[in-house]
């Protein structure tokens, strides 16, 4: 099989197995856990940004870069954020800004997860394809590691768009449709891999920025809700299992 052929089935086999396996997790559990798995959601997303995504991208950029880059990205996803309640708020009353418990969020942080995770995806796309470009074997260990990285991750973006009031099948079929930007970087990591090598520190710092602004400005709020001292241990207990999800996904690649 071809440079290529490896790459395209790979890019897009990789997308899909994460996804799905993220899908059945949120399955087996039920709507009901949706609630409660949100802490989860948060822990992964932060173990993503700071033990994968972030070190990543300081490997290959200049920290200035990373770090203006990352706070470009917060400020552009705050835009995005209020863009999103406009459409939904056509008047001063409007029930995003009502002070009240509300089931879900409007699809606020679940299209800003799905903005910051097709920039990852498509970053995930070159690293492949780069790979498979230095050697068939590599590229294949490279496309099962990126497998097994996205899979905790998946189940709490999986999670952020049920909490955001996605069905779990449009959260689904949402999430198949950002996989496909993996297809795409990987294409484009081939055809043009020397010019798109310096834009993989930026587009890292983008999808940093999306994961961190979900966590600690849309859903690290809603969990302040429940002060007493058995939920606030629950909601701790669960965040650092989702942070120990993505570490241990990375140490049992051994890296």
């Amino acid at each position: 099989m071809s440079t290529l052929a490896w790459i395209i089935c790979m890019t897009l086999l990789g997308g899909s197995l994460s996804v799905m396996a993220a899908s059945g997790v949120t399955y087996v559990l039920g709507l009901a856990s949706v609630q409660h798995l949100i802490s989860y959601a948060i822990g992964a997303l932060l173990g993503a940004v700071f033990l994968e995504i972030l070190p990543h991208a300081l490997e290959h950029g200049s920290p200035d870069m990373v770090a203006l880059t990352l706070l470009a990205g917060i400020l552009l996803f705050f835009i995005l954020e209020k863009l999103v309640l406009w459409r939904h708020c056509h008047s001063d009353h409007c029930e995003a800004h009502e002070a009240r418990p509300a089931a879900h969020d409007h699809g606020r942080s679940g299209l800003m997860i799905l903005v910051g995770d097709t920039f990852h995806n498509f970053v995930d796309g070159i690293l492949i394809a780069a790979a498979f470009m230095e050697d068939t074997h590599l590229g294949i260990v490279t496309g099962l590691a990126i497998i097994t990285h996205e899979i905790p991750q998946e189940v709490g973006d999986f999670m952020v768009l049920l909490h955001s009031g996605y069905s779990r099948w449009k959260a689904l079929v949402f999430n198949l449709v950002s996989c496909v930007a993996t297809l795409f970087g990987g294409l484009f990591a081939y055809f043009a891999l020397k010019a798109l090598e310096e834009w993989v520190p930026a587009l890292l710092g983008l999808a940093a920025a999306s994961m961190l602004y979900v966590s600690v400005a849309d859903l690290i709020p809603g969990l302040h809700k429940r002060t007493e001292l058995r939920a606030t241990a629950q909601q701790v207990a669960l965040i650092l299992l989702g942070v120990a999800s993505i570490w241990g996904a990375k140490a049992a690649l051994g890296e």
